[in-house]
């Protein structure tokens, strides 16, 4: 008895069994769990019913397929292309491009390998790019290059529902008698520019130095003539000093000789006579008494 339930409960069993698990995995299939920066793209019998998310979805499974599409900013590199500039000389460049899907329903439906058809976009559109600018311009001109690049990915990708939001360029390898030519041109260039910094050095401290000579000049000619003036101004008050005591002096004198007779001048001349004649070489005085007499002299023989 215990073995016919027991043979009986077993079929039931495997039926819920069975069920449990189509029920697993239909609720698996048809719960989604949509990130913010993520979109679903839902095809439903093969015919696109848009984009969903984000948040819960539900899908019709074994109905409905959906394709998950990333709307953050992606990078991608793009490696070491050889490209021949305008001159025709081989250059090598390797860069980065920055892109953002901003409509997904486009990004799935009009390209099959989004990643792989922009990279063959990318290198061709490198090749153009540099084909058209002479090799000086290629290593000067990085950020023109990265604009074109840019411009031009960004028309072909906008139909795709992708912006291209920049272009760096990585590394510029050009070719090695170009390095060579370029550290030549360098050392030169620096070699100048010592040359000059030299140069300008000895100019400068040349004009200190004229400078200084100048402005100790000033000093010792502004000294000289302060030293003049004072000693000038010196001399004037000494002039003074001395021209009022002499004037004192006379004054002096003349109020002494008018207190002294005329007998003590007269004396005093006989003195001064007697001096003069006291010398050993001869010598012949006339008072003016004498020179008194002649002149009357003279006189007379005039009135004759």
């Amino acid at each position: 008895m215990f073995g016919d339930l027991l043979g009986s409960i077993s079929p039931t069993l495997c039926l819920v069994g069975v069920v449990i698990i189509l029920l697993l995995i239909f609720i698996s299939s048809a719960l989604k769990i949509v990130p913010e920066y993520q979109r679903l793209v839902v095809f439903r019998l093969g015919r696109c019913i848009g984009a969903k998310g984000p948040g819960l979805i539900i899908l019709i499974p074994w109905i409905d397929r959906a394709v998950r599409v990333d709307l953050r900013e992606q990078v991608r590199e793009i490696p070491a292309q050889t490209s021949i500039t305008a001159d025709n000389a081989p250059i090598s460049i390797d860069f980065l491009w920055f892109y953002k899907v901003f409509d997904p329903v486009q990004s799935v439906l009009q390209v099959g390998n989004f990643e792989l058809a922009a990279q063959g976009i990318a290198t061709t559109t490198l090749r153009a790019v540099i084909g058209g600018i002479m090799l000086d311009g290629v290593l000067s001109e990085r950020e023109k290059i990265n604009m074109a690049l840019r411009t031009r990915l960004d028309e072909v990708t906008e139909r795709w529902g992708v912006k291209v939001t920049n272009v760096e360029i990585r590394e510029i390898t050009p070719p090695r008698d170009v390095q060579d030519a370029m550290n030549r041109q360098l050392s030169a260039e620096r070699n100048r520019r010592a040359v000059v910094t030299e140069s300008t050095g000895t100019r400068e401290a040349a004009i200190n130095v004229a400078e200084g000579e100048k402005q100790a000049a000033i000093l010792r000619a502004e000294g000289d003539k302060q030293s003049n003036i004072l000693k000038a101004e010196g001399e004037r008050e000494a002039q003074l000093l001395r021209a009022v005591g002499y004037s004192a002096a006379l004054d002096e004198i003349y109020k002494v000789a008018k207190t002294i007779d005329h007998q003590t001048i007269t004396l005093q001349y006989f003195e001064t006579l007697k001096n003069m004649a006291g010398g050993a070489s001869t010598k012949y005085i006339f008072p003016m008494e004498f020179t008194s007499l002649l002149k009357d002299f003279t006189d007379r023989k005039k009135e004759e």
